[in-house]
């Protein structure tokens, strides 16, 4: 309640009280041209990310950012379709002339990215290995949800359960080691169960940064193998209405998405409203439907907020709910899959968009305040969330139904401030924290025990920058309390209260051989505190199939990881060559000696279940990731990116459970002139997947893959103004048999009775879509 009360005195102070902001208001004017020609570049994008605040250049290339401070160091981006990125640091209390001029390119490149770094930065100059997906990407790439589109990113893969659940992992580490943020909130919704989907609109992600590595620095424990932030577009420019329509069906599943958002910006006061509707049936491997595995999403955001001469306060507010439908898989003698009387199931049966039981009902609520405000010297971001999450496992119609209930609420806060540089000397400071409240126990099963966990850190920053070269290094404390509740039910928890603390630090540096060419490295030290299922469980996890057991005396996770990366890019290539070694002390995982319970799953009905148990031990983690990028000619891209991630049992010698096969992604795209059009592409690409050996003794080793895929899609105006884009995309075209590694699927992993069981991935699947971007005021 203490967080929520902080909130409404944010709230209050930031809208009612603006004046008590003594700044004076500027304007930020300036041109955009061609190198080659120096004419101007109409409807060029020029942005402050840091101040959240953009506009267009008008058909001279000319452009006016109004009220702006007249004081302090902001980072100006310049993006316009064809030539390369440009950013500038502009000093604001002595801006000079702002002209920018752009270079014809196919690459763009050079982006601004916020991960990782205290404010926006060029990613030349941050130290940290991040990759970015793009709002274009994520179109022309068409995904069942979000997690999903990221995996195609080098150094990320995913922990599957059919196409709907999807939960990332980095350079081979995941659950509670990897944050996701969404508005500047970590995402906090059970992510420690591997059915446990991230609960997130896919249609609200304007692009997404990817962190790969170490992250406790900037965010605490948890970042432990990196961060995904899903960020969200600039707000409109001043005096604008615009918006969006999304829509798109799948043939594999049915699945329909549709997504309607509209936003404005008068004199400063901004506004978002999005809604977000996805339905989807039965999937089908090559071989075979699924059955009851469709699911239902529906989702709901909204924005205000304020950009003003002292800086910007926004608030978002947004309900997620997906129902997903679950199978516990079985065979008859012909090899059908069945349902418990044996039947096998009926085509209208599986294209049946109602879900049968079980199923999940998984609601989450998100209330997140993030600001920027200009104090004395130098700058105050703040960001206070409050999150209720809400995940029913259910195994008939409530309230005799309802076998799990997991309910937590979550009140966050993250303060950085940003002190005025001296002799390119930019130090900050940081503290954020968070209290979670969760009851487990008022379902027919329990599998972790109530509980309050408490955690706070504080951090210290700097960075120096000079003409080729930048250097950062940063220490940091954390502290986390757990306390779990006694329970006796059919299940049994004893009370217990853990106090977890670690000093953590980083060093970054960054070297510009050229204009094109560049080196990046970073090390850093991490920790990850046990989570309450690796803590506490003791229960039937029904999802999984699996009787799991917690250890009260866990340890926390330490890393250390160093990493390093060159990077090349010109007008017609672009390349980049990484490699990491991370080691882990006490790392976490979950293992079965073979042993089962025998468990009372009501009426009587004794079910035996393979007991896992959460050991640790040390590990060593190490790989590369390489991409490279070829433009020949202006209408044909060749895109090309590796991945590998070896993971050792440091004690045993043995390899890691569920880490993820080595990768090789290529993809051949044309993109003609097309009269009439603009934006016209025709892709084709294979995904090679490697077989993976490496396994633990209880893993069931995968064979190597290949996956065609292709795509089609452009953009053609209707009337004077009106863009529509359409596309199609295939995944799969020649409809492969083929089991993916971290599937929870794959045989071994559905049966310790039957390890041969198992259910195929996802089989062809092509899907259709329109994008409709409009603009009601001007």
């Amino acid at each position: 309640m203490k967080i929520f009360h902080l909130t409404l005195l944010v709230l209050i102070y930031t809208f009612l009280y603006t004046p008590s902001f003594a700044f004076s208001v500027a304007e930020l004017s300036g041109k955009v041209t061609d190198s080659e020609t120096n004419t101007g570049l109409p409807g060029a994008t020029v942005s402050i990310p840091d101040l959240r605040k953009s506009a267009l250049t008008n058909e001279n290339g000319e452009f006016t950012l109004k009220n702006l401070p007249t004081r302090g160091k902001f980072l100006v981006q310049i993006t316009y379709i064809g030539y390369q990125t440009v950013t500038r640091v502009v000093d604001f209390s002595n801006p000079g002339s702002l002209n920018f001029v752009l270079k014809q390119s196919v690459i763009e490149g050079r982006e601004v990215v916020i991960t990782g770094s205290p404010s926006s930065s060029d990613n030349r100059k941050n130290s940290t290995s991040v990759a970015i997906l793009s709002k274009a990407q994520l179109l022309s790439h068409p995904s069942t949800n979000l997690m999903d589109a990221i995996s195609r990113l080098p150094g990320v893969a995913q922990i599957t359960t059919g196409p709907s659940i999807s939960k990332p992992v980095i350079r081979g580490l995941s659950y509670n080691r990897v944050v996701t943020l969404n508005n500047g909130v970590k995402q906090q919704g059970q992510q420690w169960g591997d059915e446990h989907g991230i609960e997130i609109d896919q249609y609200s992600a304007d692009h997404v940064e990817v962190l790969r590595g170490p992250a406790s620095l900037m965010y605490g424990s948890d970042a432990l193998g990196g961060v995904i932030n899903i960020l969200d577009g600039l707000p409109a420019q001043e005096g604008t209405i615009k918006g969006e329509f999304l829509t798109n069906y799948a043939t594999n599943n049915g699945l329909t998405g549709n997504s309607l958002m509209l936003q404005g910006n008068e004199n400063g006061m901004i506004y978002k409203v999005r809604g977000t509707y996805k339905n989807a049936y039965s999937y089908k491997t090559p071989t075979e439907y699924v059955p009851n595995s469709g699911f239902t999403e529906t989702n709901f955001e909204g924005q205000i907020g304020l950009n003003k001469k002292w800086g910007y306060a926004h608030l978002d507010a947004s309900s997620f709910r997906n129902t997903i439908g679950f199978y516990e898989p079985a065979r008859n003698d012909d090899g059908q899959l069945v349902d418990e009387k044996g039947n096998a199931f009926s085509n209208n049966q599986n294209k049946d968009r109602k879900l049968s039981f079980p199923k999940q009902d998984v609601r989450h609520y998100k209330l997140a305040l993030n600001s920027n405000i200009l104090l004395g010297d130098g700058s105050l971001k703040v960001t206070l969330g409050f999150q209720h999450n809400l995940r029913r496992e259910l195994g008939g119609a409530e309230p005799e139904g309802l076998a799990l209930f997991l309910n937590s609420q979550t009140y966050s806060y993250d303060l950085k401030y940003t002190f005025k540089d001296f002799n390119g000397w930019a130090p900050v400071v940081g503290l954020s924290g968070e209290f979670m409240h969760s009851l487990n126990t008022t379902g027919a099963e329990q599998l972790i025990p109530d509980y309050n966990s408490q955690a706070f850190g504080g951090f210290v920053f700097i960075k120096k920058t000079w003409t080729n070269d930048s250097f950062n290094a940063g220490a940091r404390f954390d502290y986390r309390k757990m306390d779990g509740k006694a329970f006796s039910g059919d299940s049994e928890f004893n009370s217990f209260s853990n106090k977890f603390s670690h000093l953590t630090g980083a060093l970054g540096y960054t070297h510009e051989f050229n204009d094109a060419f560049n080196f990046k490295a970073n090390s850093g030290s991490a920790f990850r505190a046990p989570n309450i299922a690796e803590l506490s469980s003791n229960g039937v996890h029904e999802g999984v199939f699996r009787y799991e057991v917690g250890n009260v005396n866990l340890k926390p996770e330490k890393s250390y990881q160093f990493d390093a990366s060159f990077e090349y890019q010109n007008q017609y290539v672009s390349a980049s060559l990484g490699g990491f070694a991370n080691i882990l002390d006490d790392y976490i995982y979950y293992s079965t000696s073979g042993a089962t319970i025998d468990v009372d799953m009501k009426n009587d009905n004794i079910t035996p279940f393979p007991v896992y148990n959460f050991v640790q031990d040390n590990a060593y983690l190490r790989g590369l990731e390489a991409s490279l990028t070829l433009h020949p000619v202006s209408f044909i891209h060749f895109e090309n990116s590796f991945s590998y991630t070896r993971a050792t049992n440091r004690s045993t010698r043995q390899s890691l459970p569920f880490i993820p096969a080595a990768t090789l992604r290529n993809e051949l795209r044309f993109e003609p002139m097309v009269g009439g059009t603009s934006n016209s592409y025709v892709s084709l690409g294979i995904d090679n997947f490697f077989s993976q050996n490496k396994i633990d003794s209880f893993e069931t080793a995968s064979s190597g893959y290949t996956l065609l895929n292709a795509s089609i899609g452009t953009t053609f105006r209707v009337g004077k103004t009106q863009d529509v884009t359409i596309y199609a995309a295939a995944r799969n075209v020649l409809d492969k048999s083929y089991y993916d590694h971290l599937s929870r699927f794959k045989p071994g992993r559905l049966s310790d009775e039957d390890p041969g069981l198992g259910i195929y991935n996802q089989g062809r699947s092509i899907t259709f879509g329109l994008n409709i971007p409009f603009t009601a005021k001007k």
